[in-house]
């Protein structure tokens, strides 16, 4: 048994910090909206009334938040986590941030004796919860290798990547594909529908066709009924993509249908779907004007 610390328990922290009390470890738990630790609570997990009090507690912390104001939040402060950090404790981050607030986070954490992983997932809720999300960590390789156990606990692939922020990079990476690959299937979709074919007969055979990806397939059936609840809310896939845009600035490298992407999620929200699922791409596109 570890004992385990997890601070921000949404759509995809709170199945894993679930995973990991499932597994017998003690966990700490601690969220900005304490309503949403009830359930892990009544499973036997301990709530604590601040971060830094769930980093006393605990030999590993993971936390799990929304952007990099967010994560400094969290982390600074009298009753932040590094307050509570000591030497020899591991902190993993699996928010998705900016490499760069990642590197410069690693570095307060190493002044404290201690080690920081950033560790983003790719995956959905549904992996989340059955264990089978594919983990990128970033990090000094024994602090991986300590914590290794716990993370295969929480995914099918686990993959040390580099150095602090790199694992990062490769998130962002998957993630500007994701957005893309969605824009791409709505058009295909909405042009196939508007040449006079049945929407659902269209997405199926794109699906199961050449280019339905693993993502696509999961997510075709929300192309014919968007849930109230996302997945993938079309904000956080923004914020995504702009954080990969920004990254790419500082790389040199040109993100063309990234760009893209990021022009028709800013109309996603302008008409109202800023919270559902990126499936709603192909209703936004509905609504544009053809050029």
């Amino acid at each position: 048994m570890t004992t385990i610390g997890f601070v921000g328990l949404g759509a995809m922290g709170g199945p894993i910090a679930g995973r990991l009390l499932a597994s017998g470890n003690q966990v700490y738990a601690w969220n900005r909206t304490a309503a949403k630790a009830a359930p892990l609570v009544e499973r036997g997990a301990v709530w604590r009334e601040t971060p830094r009090q769930i980093a006393e507690a605990a030999e590993v912390i993971f936390s799990m938040v929304a952007d990099d104001a967010a994560l400094e939040a969290i982390t600074s402060g009298p009753e932040g986590i590094l307050a509570g950090l000591a030497p020899g404790k591991v902190y993993l981050d699996m928010s998705t941030v900016s490499p760069q607030a990642s590197r410069e986070l690693g570095e307060r954490v190493r002044s404290l004796d201690a080690d920081m992983l950033d560790a983003p997932v790719s995956g959905s809720i549904g992996a989340a919860e059955d264990g089978s999300l594919t983990i990128m960590v970033g990090g000094d390789r024994p602090a991986f290798e300590r914590v290794e156990p716990l993370l295969r606990e929480l995914g099918h692939t686990v993959v040390h990547v580099g150095a602090n922020g790199q694992a990062l990079v490769l998130k962002l990476a998957i993630n500007l594909s994701v957005g893309a690959q969605m824009l791409a299937f709505s058009e295909g979709v909405l042009l196939a529908e508007r040449g006079g074919i049945d929407r659902a007969l269209a997405v199926k055979v794109m699906a199961d066709s050449s280019i339905g990806s693993p993502m696509l397939r999961a997510r075709a059936p929300l192309v014919l009924d968007l849930p109230e609840e996302a997945w993938f809310d079309v904000q956080l896939m923004q914020k995504d993509i702009r954080l990969a845009l920004q990254t790419a600035r500082t790389l040199g490298v040109p993100l063309p249908s990234g760009a893209l992407t990021d022009t028709l999620l800013t109309s996603a929200s302008e008409l109202g779907y800023a919270r559902r699922d990126i499936a709603a791409l192909v209703k936004v596109l509905a609504q544009t004007p053809a050029r």
